[in-house]
């Protein structure tokens, strides 16, 4: 049984594991930028696990669609948002085909749809297009030269895509 539970401080040192076993080196952010972004956005990033111990996570913050994070960089939480960014979903490779990745995706949309977002976003990174494809995201092709400049602080071929929620008007 999947168990998904609110991200606390304490479960930082698993994340930090489960980063170095999911990342390549480039991908991998520093412990005070991931305890920097709980502080910023503790409500929207969660663990999950089945048996002991963590095995995956997400966190995501209130976002506007459209406005992405550099890696490394801190979240700036939306005053108004209308997009639940998805920052980082990471699932430790012996837990891959598991369901957790799924299980927490799940969890962030329907509390996207609970605070009436229509939108939820993301940057693919590794290889991943596919896989958020599969779940209903698509690449955004225009972004605003400041949001490119964003997304070339990421490594290897990395997309920004987007996702209308259920309910969007």
């Amino acid at each position: 049984m999947i168990v998904i539970r609110p991200m606390v401080a304490a479960d930082i040192e698993a994340i930090l594991a489960i980063q170095a076993d999911a990342y390549f080196g480039e991908e991998q952010e520093e412990e005070t930028v991931i305890s920097v972004r709980l502080d910023t956005a503790p409500d929207t990033a969660w663990v999950a696990q089945a048996g002991q111990g963590l095995q995956a996570y997400l966190v995501t913050y209130p976002s506007r669609l459209g406005a992405l994070t550099a890696l490394g960089e801190n979240f700036q939480c939306a005053a108004d948002p209308d997009c639940l960014y998805l920052h980082d979903l990471a699932v430790l490779s012996a837990a891959k085909g598991t369901g957790m990745g799924l299980a927490l995706i799940n969890k962030a949309i329907r509390y996207a749809e609970d605070q009436g977002y229509p939108f939820s976003a993301l940057i693919s990174v590794q290889n991943s297009v596919g896989f958020w494809q599969r779940q209903g995201y698509s690449v955004v092709e225009k972004l605003s030269p400041q949001q490119q400049a964003r997304l070339a602080t990421y490594t290897g071929p990395a997309y920004y895509m987007s996702k209308r929620l259920n309910g969007a008007g």
